[in-house]
């Protein structure tokens, strides 16, 4: 079954409708971001939800002290690396974070300019669970709605497959991610825009209509396996 993330969660209502809607995991952001929540709110909104869902906090350029001292305040069952984290890092990451899920995000259009890049990051596969592919840059580093090249980047992301989970986020929504799913066959997926009313508010109908699509997709991808 493809893990769903709903991310930039910012009220227990908007939690509520994600789990409803059938998500694995809620996203928090700890950064700069027109989704950005407080460590106090977020943690009111996990506790609300009793561990019925994963609890995924987002993180960008802080050190591994910080963000483990955040997930232990807020009771996040995992972080989401979204700076420029370097992989000669991501260690220390794992031993403050001990068994919480971390997920490390890389830019596709980063990938394509460097493909060094991706190498130095698998050689420290060991310290993180999974890859997030997502568009963005430095001044918006996700939550952008626009999606990449999928057919160019596709290389990358088979090789990230054959060493970690890969996770698809960018400006995915109800119409486009089951051709995303079956392109590229990932772990999970990842969104934000595509399934909100305005920033930061997420639409009842758009979730309802994103997880059918992916579960659709899933199942009937399994039944022609």
């Amino acid at each position: 079954m493809t893990w769903i993330k709903i991310c930039g969660t910012t009220s227990l209502r908007d939690a509520q409708l994600s789990i409803a809607a059938g998500a694995d995991a809620l996203g928090f952001i700890f950064a700069p971001s027109p989704r950005a929540i407080d460590v106090d709110a977020a943690g009111e909104i996990v506790r609300g939800l009793a561990g019925n869902v994963e609890s995924i906090g987002v993180f960008v350029n802080q050190t591994p002290c910080v963000v483990a001292e955040v997930a232990q305040q807020v009771g996040l069952s995992g972080v989401q690396l979204h700076g420029d984290e370097p992989p000669e890092s991501l260690p220390e990451f794992r031993v403050e974070l001990s068994d919480r899920r971390i997920i490390k995000v890389l830019h596709a259009d980063e990938l394509l300019r460097d493909r060094h890049k991706l190498d130095r990051y698998l050689a420290a596969r060991l310290s993180i669970d999974a890859i997030l592919l997502d568009s963005g840059s430095a001044q918006q580093r996700g939550g952008t709605g626009v999606a990449y090249d999928w057919n160019e980047v596709l290389p990358i992301a088979n090789e990230i497959c054959n060493a970690l989970p890969l996770i698809i986020a960018g400006g995915l929504t109800a119409g486009n991610v089951a051709r995303a799913i079956e392109l590229f066959e990932p772990w999970g997926v990842d969104v934000v825009s595509g399934v909100e009313s305005s920033v930061g508010v997420k639409d009842e109908s758009k979730l309802h209509a994103f997880i059918v699509a992916v579960r659709r997709t899933a199942t009937s991808m399994k039944q022609r396996a």
